[in-house]
């Protein structure tokens, strides 16, 4: 099972001084979190596009660039990359310029995105929300099949057998389907035999199960090998040495996040009761110690069938040290207790 992190690279208001840091600074904070991924053992780090104030990560491929040079082994990936409003031909040179930076370490997520502010910002209308992620996953996965390209759509320019340039080190570069678990999202991706991402951030992670099964189901009928297809999911959460201090000290920037969240959507507050709920082993936060977070981790690898996970933090703005701590301890004792269990797992026919 790959363990590792994501990021939305957030710059929201520091809870406790109300202080806001500089886009500036958090990239160069989130290139200190890449490096000690790496170095602590961890597989992947995935860094979310965003296009507001409260992000830093609108451009996901250079950000991840920029620690390809300092990293040797960690797997690195946006999370997602919005094609909806992007041109698929420049996100799949990115993501190969990437790819030759790190020698084979890049990977493509392609979702639809949970904020719309791209669409404005790049000229595209939300009536064709479906529609271009259809187009432009259909033209990502041409340029990545050939390096000539002859291509017809509504929503973009003809390509008229013209070449894709630069070719990425791995064949194919890795594309992955991000989704909250509709079914319509993971049964295309099943279809089309793409690894499949799912932002397990709302209920009991075991209800997944279900939209797992789907998902391969799809991919079976479509005549694809699913023992070859890995699933990941996307997690919110906190690692310290234990888990009330991890309790006490993810609360304050997550009840600021969320609650801004509420206000923007006209949702109820958000409240401590629910973030308690949510913590508990049964809950979708993956807040705690690190025996406590192997443990559910193992469940959900054993229960929903997930190969891959990405503990996501912090959420909103934390100290920068206490979410390089939580990235010390995912690789040093979470990750190790998660493998060997898994392995011996397997190993015994499961």
């Amino acid at each position: 099972m790959e363990i590792g992190i994501s990021s939305f690279v957030e710059t929201t208001p520091d809870v406790e001084t109300g202080e806001t840091i500089s886009h500036a600074e958090r990239l160069r904070e989130v290139i200190e979190e890449i490096v000690l991924a790496d170095q602590v053992g961890l597989d992947v780090y995935g860094v979310g596009e965003h296009h507001r104030s409260e992000f830093a990560g609108s451009s996901p491929a250079v950000v991840l660039a920029a620690a390809a040079s300092r990293t040797s082994k960690i797997r690195l990936t946006s999370a997602v990359s919005i094609i909806s409003a992007l041109d698929p031909v420049r996100v799949f040179q990115d993501f190969a310029t990437l790819d030759g930076i790190s020698n084979g370490r890049a990977e493509i997520m392609a979702g639809r995105g949970t904020f719309i502010e791209s669409f404005p910002l790049f000229g595209y209308d939300l009536k064709d929300y479906d529609e271009l992620f259809e187009e432009r996953l259909d033209l990502l996965l041409k340029v990545r099949e050939s390096e000539k390209v002859t291509w017809t759509g509504k929503h973009r320019a003809a390509i008229p057998d013209l070449g894709i340039y630069p070719r990425p080190v791995q064949n194919p570069l890795p594309v992955w389907i991000g989704s909250v678990g509709k079914a319509e999202s993971v049964i295309r991706a099943g279809k089309l035999g793409l690894p499949l991402a799912l932002a397990m951030i709302a209920g009991n992670p075991l209800e997944f199960a279900p939209i797992v099964q789907l998902y391969k189901q799809a991919a079976a009928e479509a005549g694809h090998d699913v023992s070859k297809l890995p699933i990941a999911s996307h997690s919110h959460g906190f690692i310290a040495d234990d888990t009330q201090t991890a309790i006490e000290k993810f609360f304050p920037s997550t009840y600021a996040y969320k609650n801004a969240r509420a206000r923007e959507l006209g949702k109820s507050p958000y409240q401590r009761s629910e973030y308690d709920a949510a913590c508990k082993f049964d809950g979708p936060l993956y807040v705690g110690d690190p025996k406590l977070i192997a443990e559910k981790l193992i469940h959900l690898r054993k229960h929903v069938g997930i190969t891959r996970f990405f503990l996501h933090v912090p959420l909103g703005t934390m100290p920068h040290a206490d979410v390089m701590r939580a990235i010390e301890l995912l690789g040093t004792e979470v990750a190790p207790r998660v493998r060997e269990e898994i392995a011996r797992w397997e190993a015994e026919g499961n």
